[in-house]
């Protein structure tokens, strides 16, 4: 059973000194989205959605949309790219002014047809849930900076200011767009591990300065 964890340490196990990365393009999941996450409706349905289908795609031999070139997997992790309205992600005490795009990573094979019969799937075991807002992209983020995170999601500014600082002393500079914004990882289940213990993959894009 493949895992992008293991297989991809580079991406998903980076160490708590930040460090350079080129990050190839992958196929997600995603749905957008406003609103502080620890309280938003809308962000956790949007979560439950991600899942959802996720694991439609992961059990599709038994529903029988499987593709040729299907391998067995284990569903990554989940991601979110951050910001708010005047851009880049600065302060980070009001939660409730996030704009999120929330991310699960799906195997390559997965096509926009394999997507559309997961939510067929997936809307007639949860009829409940509104799928439009669930889209099917390919994401290449290219030159980043990244560093692990531990700790509490609240305490994650102090990591943010080094790696930012990292970036400038490296000779680069950060490069936030429409398309590359302050990107986490989340590899612990906050139902299930110690706040303290939490770990947080931290990525920042990022370019040559001038």
């Amino acid at each position: 059973m493949k895992d992008f964890k293991k297989s991809q340490k580079n991406l998903y196990m980076p160490a708590r000194t930040p460090a350079l990365i080129e990050v190839p393009e992958m196929v997600f999941i995603v749905i957008d989205g406003v609103g502080d996450p620890n309280t938003s409706e809308a962000y956790s349905q949007a979560v439950e959605i991600l899942y959802g289908l996720s694991y439609a795609i992961k059990m599709s031999p038994k529903s029988g949309f499987a593709p040729e070139d299907y391998y067995d997997y284990v569903v990554p992790p989940l991601e979110g790219l951050w910001w708010l309205p005047q851009g880049e992600l600065g302060d980070l005490t009001d939660k409730s002014l996030f704009h999120w795009r929330s991310m699960l990573r799906q195997p390559e094979f997965v096509t926009e047809t394999m997507f559309a019969q997961a939510k067929e799937v997936l809307s007639k075991k949860k009829p409940r849930l509104d799928l439009s807002p669930a889209m099917l992209i390919k994401y290449a983020e290219g030159l980043c900076a990244q560093v692990m995170h531990i700790g509490s999601y609240d305490t994650e500014a102090e990591t943010i200011a080094m790696l930012d600082a990292y970036i400038r002393e490296s000779g680069f500079q950060p490069d936030f767009s429409e398309q590359r914004r302050h990107h986490e990882i989340y590899l612990s289940d906050p139902r299930k591990t110690a706040v303290e213990k939490r770990k947080t993959v931290i990525r920042h894009p990022m370019r040559k300065k001038g």
